[in-house]
């Protein structure tokens, strides 16, 4: 039987944009992600084996490794990789979201939140902040400090914090911030802000140490990106709520691992349809080119995927200082997603198109038909792990991987 497609759509948005994600809590990954085991290491982008692996994503695995304590310097840590004694799965395989590398090993700390509309969770690490960090590959000792120091001392704070203030509604938060010059993505100065703002008198209550308390709240103001984490993983609870109906054509994940870009479906179940990752078009820190940069990875499209980060960036014109282009580019970038999307969010609005909403639902025919590709903004890591971050831009999905799937679109039901 046809399916009715706009009908299947209609469907799928719906439920993407009537979840309500809050993030509820934070505790270990072996505890609160369900199957989480001890040796498997989750990553951004699809499935991917080690000998495939992009450089900055097989420091990220190394960094795990060593902070597990399963491996005791580098060179084990490869060996146990290469050999098969670590399992790897896709971040998406568990309900989870990791930027850049998106590394989730056993005993990290991660943030839960729960989608109270559908009933399901999404999940995502606590931000490092700038710098020479694990998602782009580092795993110095003081890069492992720090995510000790997070894990071990900020992370039972936040956790007692989270559950005293009784969670935190994220779409919410999300609007305020498009209203404050944020899209979600690459840009959430006024979303942390906010984050703060609501956590700040709930870590006051809770720490018990006057100079950890300053510590922890000095860390998360001073990092624009301490609330992505938590917003990918609401991404990810309010996608996960529009995948699996029968018949539709909206697009539920976007993700690269630094070496393939790959998409799902919602009505295609839980296949993947990839090609290899692009190098983003963007600006270079000083001292770095295109030259030094690795294709594009992490699961922060999963932003885009739910109708805010590029597709929002009409919200944040400030933005362009950072990825390249001018105001009036950033304007266009939505104004260009709406041609391929099937609907306008009905929560996340944009001051600048008269309180217009985001264009929310990638339908793989409009892209396909019109040859349009989503607009994404993102981080650029350097090709070699352990350097970090070298600048930031814009890219687009290979044009194929739409394809791809709307070929096995009409093979399975038959068009």
């Amino acid at each position: 039987m046809t399916p009715d497609i706009d009908a299947a759509n209609a469907q799928a948005v719906d439920q993407m944009m009537s979840a309500r994600p809050i993030l509820k809590g934070l505790g270990t990954a072996a505890e609160v992600i369900p199957g989480m085991q001890a040796n498997l290491i989750l990553h951004a982008g699809p499935p991917i084996e080690w000998g495939r692996m992009s450089g900055p994503l097989k420091g990220a695995v190394i960094g795990a490794l060593l902070f597990e304590g399963l491996a005791k310097d580098e060179k084990r840590a490869a060996e146990m990789a290469a050999s098969g004694e670590v399992d790897f799965a896709p971040c998406h395989h568990y309900g989870a979201a990791g930027p850049m590398a998106g590394v989730i090993s056993a005993s990290m700390a991660v943030y839960t939140v729960e989608n109270v509309t559908h009933g399901n969770r999404g999940y995502s690490t606590l931000n490092e902040g700038y710098g020479k960090v694990l998602r782009y590959g580092a795993f110095s000792p003081e890069v492992l400090d720090k995510l000790h120091w997070m894990n071990d001392q900020m992370g039972p704070v936040l956790a007692e914090a989270l559950e005293r203030s009784g969670g935190v509604d994220l779409r919410a938060l999300l609007a305020e911030a498009l209203h404050m010059g944020d899209e979600g993505h690459n840009r959430n100065k006024a979303g942390s802000l906010l984050y703060l703002k609501l956590l700040s008198p709930w870590i006051a209550e809770v720490a018990k140490d006057d100079a950890l308390e300053a510590k922890i709240l000095r860390f998360l103001g001073d990092n624009a990106l301490s609330v992505l984490n938590p917003v990918m993983a609401a991404c990810k609870a309010m996608a996960d709520a529009a995948h699996g109906v029968e018949g539709s054509t909206v697009v539920t994940v976007m993700a690269r691992n630094g070496t393939d870009f790959g998409i799902r479906v919602s009505g295609l179940g839980n296949d993947w349809f990839t090609a290899p990752a692009q190098i983003p078009d963007g600006l270079y820190f000083s001292g770095f080119t295109s030259q030094d940069a690795n294709a594009d990875i992490g699961d922060s499209t999963i932003t885009e995927t739910a109708g805010i980060g590029g597709f929002a960036m009409a919200a944040a014109p400030a933005i362009v200082s950072f990825v390249s282009g001018t105001p009036k580019d950033a304007l266009n970038t939505t104004l260009e997603m709406y041609e391929i999307t099937t609907t306008e969010h009905k929560h996340f609005t944009i001051p600048a198109l008269d309180f217009r909403g985001t264009p929310t639902g990638i339908d793989i025919r409009k892209v396909v038909e019109l040859g349009i590709t989503p607009r994404i903004n993102t981080g650029i890591a350097h090709k070699e792990p352990g350097i970090g971050q070298v600048g930031a831009g814009l890219v687009r999905p290979p044009k194929e991987i739409f394809e791809q799937a709307l070929v096995a679109f009409a093979e399975r039901y038959a068009l």
